[in-house]
């Protein structure tokens, strides 16, 4: 059984940069979908970026501008770039890659954004 894990995650002021990744531990096949959500305290879990299959991405508003994603295929890893943090930004952020058969979500890091 394949496995997401997530690193990268911290705490940082606001304004600062932090790069999530998120590694598979073993080959994945006929992905149509990777993303990033988070989920703050309180709050449902909300959609950050996705990148889809053929090189798309979409982006929640609240991120846009500040938050890229990214893959590298050869390393099985997904990134995400974020940048001028702010306080809101404040979540755990998991990882998900859906397939034509499979919904794989990853055990989520921690970002704590501080004023």
């Amino acid at each position: 059984q394949v496995q997401l894990v997530e690193s990268g995650g911290g705490l940082v002021q606001a304004g600062g940069s932090l790069r999530l990744s998120c590694a598979a531990s073993g080959s994945i096949f006929s992905i149509n979908e990777q993303a990033w959500y988070r989920q703050a305290p309180g709050k449902q879990r909300e959609l950050v970026a996705r990148l889809i299959s053929v090189g798309s991405t979409n982006y929640a508003d609240s991120v846009k501008g500040r938050f890229t994603i990214s893959r590298d295929n050869a390393k099985n890893t997904v990134y995400l770039q974020m940048n001028s943090l702010k306080p809101e930004d404040t979540a755990v952020y998991y990882c998900r890659t859906i397939t034509t058969r499979m919904d794989y979500w990853g055990q989520g890091t921690q970002v704590t954004v501080s004023s």
